[in-house]
This record gives C-alpha cells, sequence and structure tokens, in this order.
C-alpha cells in the first residue's frame, strides 16, 4: 500500500520526482514531496455522546468504537457520493491532469456487518468505471484521512484489501493519513507553495461541529475546479450554538459570530436561521455559487444533518441534483430512517406544473435557447436538467404556450433549439 517510487504532488502542475515511504509506527508519517501528515494518537469522535457536566455545561462523551452499523441515512449519502462520483471522474479525466479525493474523516472504512465505507465506495468507482480505460492520461490521487488510531488500522486494511482485489492501475494513487483535519488540511495547503491545488472533491463527514472550520475550508478548496460535499451536523447545532459556552467553536463553524442571533431555543425558525446562515457562508464567505442541500431525518422524525454540496459549476450542481432527485423522487431533497425499506409499488410521478408556471411567468415574450433554459431550470429552481425537455416544454408546446422558430420536430428539443415563450 506503501509504494516506494516516484509520490504525486498534489499542486495542478507539481513535479513528482521525490519518493516517500510510511516512516514505521511513528507518530508522525510523512511524505517526501513536500506534505507532513502529522498523527496524533488521540480518540477520535465518529460518535459523540452528550453528557451534562457538574457545573451544568453540555460535553461530547466521545465513544472509543472501531466499528458500528451502516445506518439507513448513511447508506443515503454513500448513494449519492458514489452516483455524483461515477460522473465527476471522467468530467474532470478530460483536463488531462491530476486530480484529487480527499475524504477528510475517512473512518474504518468498512461496517459492522461488512459492508464499504466511502473509501472503497470511491475507489471502486473509478476502478470499476465504463470508462476507466479512456482515463489512462489522467493521474487520480485518494487522500484518506482518519485520526482514532483503531480505526486508522481498519481503514488501513481496507485499502490493502481493494489493492489487492483490484490492482490499482500506475496512474491511480492512494495516501493513508492518520491526522486531525485541520492539521492535514494546513499540510495540503503548505505543500502547495504559491500554485494551484488541482482539482479536488472534498468529502468531509464529521460528527459533532469542531473539526471543519469554515475558514479553512475557504481558503483549501478556493480553487476553481475544487467541490465540497460536507456533512453539517444541524442537531448539534441547533442544541448548542446559543449556549454561550462554545461560542469559539460556533464562530469556526460558521466563520462568523451571527448565529448568536438565532432565534431562542422552541422558536420554529430557529433551525431554518442556522441551517440558512451556514448555507450563506458558504456562498459568500467560501466563494461557492451554487449550493445544495439536502436534509437527513433520523429514526426519532428530527433532523439530524444536512449535506451541502458545493461548487462553481453549473454541470456540478446538475449532477448533484440528478442523484438527489434519484435518492428523493418526490424532490424534496430529504431522506427518512422513518421511511427506509417502505415498500414503494410505484415511483411518484414528477409534477412539473409549478416549472411550467414559472418558465411562462419569467420568460413570457421572449425567445430562448434550449441551453439557457436548463441552466435556468438548474440554478434557480428544485427541478433538474432531465425534467426540462419531455416533461415541461413538450406539455408547453402541446398548449401553444411555447413554439420554436428552428425546431424540425414538434416537442423535441435538440442542442441550440430556440424556444419562443408565448
Amino acid at each position: 500500500m506503501y509504494p516506494t517510487g516516484p509520490a504525486p504532488g498534489l499542486a495542478q502542475n507539481s513535479p513528482a520526482s521525490k519518493s516517500w515511504d510510511r516512516m514505521g509506527c511513528r507518530e508522525e508519517v510523512h511524505l517526501h514531496y513536500g506534505l507532513s501528515l502529522r498523527g496524533s494518537l488521540g480518540i477520535g469522535s465518529r460518535i459523540p455522546t452528550y453528557i451534562k457536566t457538574s457545573l451544568g455545561r453540555w460535553q461530547i462523551l466521545v465513544s472509543n468504537t472501531t466499528l458500528w452499523d451502516l445506518e439507513p441515512h448513511t447508506k443515503a449519502k454513500h448513494d449519492l457520493l458514489v452516483r455524483y462520483l461515477n460522473a465527476w471522474f471522467p468530467v474532470l479525466s478530460r483536463y488531462r491532469g491530476r486530480i484529487v479525493f480527499l475524504d477528510g474523516f475517512a473512518g474504518p472504512g468498512v461496517y459492522n456487518t461488512g459492508e464499504p465505507g466511502s473509501p472503497r465506495l470511491a475507489l471502486e468507482t473509478l476502478l470499476n468505471h465504463s470508462h476507466l480505460m479512456n482515463m489512462s492520461h489522467c493521474e487520480f490521487l485518494f487522500i484518506f484521512n482518519e485520526h482514532h488510531p483503531k480505526r486508522f488500522a481498519s481503514l488501513e486494511s481496507v485499502v490493502a484489501d481493494v489493492e489487492n482485489d483490484l490492482q490499482l492501475p500506475n496512474n491511480i494513487k492512494v495516501v493513508t493519513s492518520q491526522n486531525n483535519f485541520s492539521i492535514l488540511a494546513e499540510d495540503l495547503l503548505g505543500s502547495l507553495r504559491g500554485k494551484n491545488l488541482a482539482p479536488t472533491f472534498a468529502f468531509l463527514d464529521p460528527f459533532g461541529y469542531k473539526d471543519v472550520p469554515m475558514a479553512l475550508i475557504r481558503d483549501l478548496l478556493a480553487f476553481d475546479k475544487c467541490e465540497l460535499f460536507i456533512y453539517f451536523d444541524f442537531n448539534s447545532v441547533l442544541r448548542f450554538s446559543t449556549a454561550g459556552n462554545v461560542d469559539e467553536h460556533f464562530e469556526q463553524l460558521f466563520g462568523t459570530d451571527e448565529f448568536k442571533h438565532a432565534p431562542p431555543s422552541g422558536d420554529p425558525r430557529r433551525g431554518e436561521f442556522l441551517r440558512e446562515l451556514y448555507e450563506r457562508q458558504l456562498t459568500d464567505f467560501c466563494g461557492f455559487p451554487y449550493v445544495q442541500s439536502f436534509q437527513m431525518v433520523n429514526r426519532r422524525g428530527k433532523t439530524g444533518n444536512y449535506l451541502f454540496f458545493c461548487t462553481r459549476s453549473v454541470k456540478g450542481l446538475s449532477v448533484m441534483k440528478e442523484a438527489m432527485w434519484k435518492v428523493d423522487p418526490s424532490g424534496g431533497y430529504k431522506f427518512s430512517d422513518l421511511l427506509h425499506g417502505q415498500t414503494v409499488l410505484f415511483e411518484p410521478e414528477v409534477d412539473t406544473s409549478p416549472l411550467q408556471h414559472e418558465l411562462a411567468s419569467v420568460f413570457r415574450g421572449q425567445c430562448l435557447s434550449i441551453e439557457d433554459i436548463e441552466e435556468y431550470v438548474v440554478v434557480y429552481t428544485p427541478y433538474c436538467k432531465s425534467h426540462v425537455k419531455r416533461k415541461t416544454l413538450a406539455e408547453m408546446q402541446r398548449r401553444n404556450q411555447i413554439s420554436s422558430p428552428n425546431q424540425r420536430t414538434r416537442n423535441t428539443y435538440p442542442p441550440g433549439t430556440l424556444v419562443q415563450f408565448n
């Protein structure tokens, strides 16, 4: 698992000339190409339990569990990840450079009953991809980080199994790191030495609110083709963000102290205020113009967390929205553990009547290309690109709400088609 030959750099055009190796069982692991991954043997925090101290303060009691059960909402999260990566890998590989998949909180890599974790899923998505041979000109660097020592040992074993089972091609590199994520991110930034980070998909899935400061996300992923898929511990934020004794942590999480102005506990507006603040910071503070959230509801019927996908690409936003609609065909951008396993006889039919009404209202009297219409739908509505042609525009054309000056076949909209809104 630890090759002795040339190592890939993290910068877009960094030379890959320095060797790297594992420094035995020491706490510090050096990758000898300008990146130092300092591994601490502290306890991780994948599964937090809250306890109240004698002073009345809430603290997180950290679990030392190495493996745990795969919850339905985690499976849904993995489905989103795999669906997106299946499209992301070939799209980014067209740039003929280096792309990075960063799993900042990789965990043990496996669940109690053998289900694969995110590291194996990410690797297998690429290794089993139907277009893998067409991506041989691109170098893929996977960085799997886990702070907890026992989980890190499990992670290394999982990665070794994948390498043995599937035989990694020379253009696919894997780095495992036992580190606090903040230290890892600072080291990654330091290794760039003024260069741009290669196109990176950062999957950040901590439990708790202390390990992913907004400023660090901004600095690490400030480069054009970097994207973020991040877990937001809504339950903890809802409970403790105005407690007053952990303000420092929440200022780092949000990158601002505006959370202090949230409505008080029990106010139904409180949760939406905090969720919107976090989303706004990802846009305004981190510079991601396109942010899409996905709600996860636990077995008690309460929102446990949100996933936020952040990108600077309309194409990326479009692909992730399609994935989210696959996981939640209702279009509510939500998954509930309560409904998991219930038999569904028929997939819900997508109701595009609200979209038809919006397009007719916004673009009345205008003539637009099909590409402009699709982009508007992806960016400004809950709907997806796949909802535009047959399910929306064709219905509108049958009612003579739209026409086309260059359409060869009625109710079809190939690239370049112009649509006149009547």
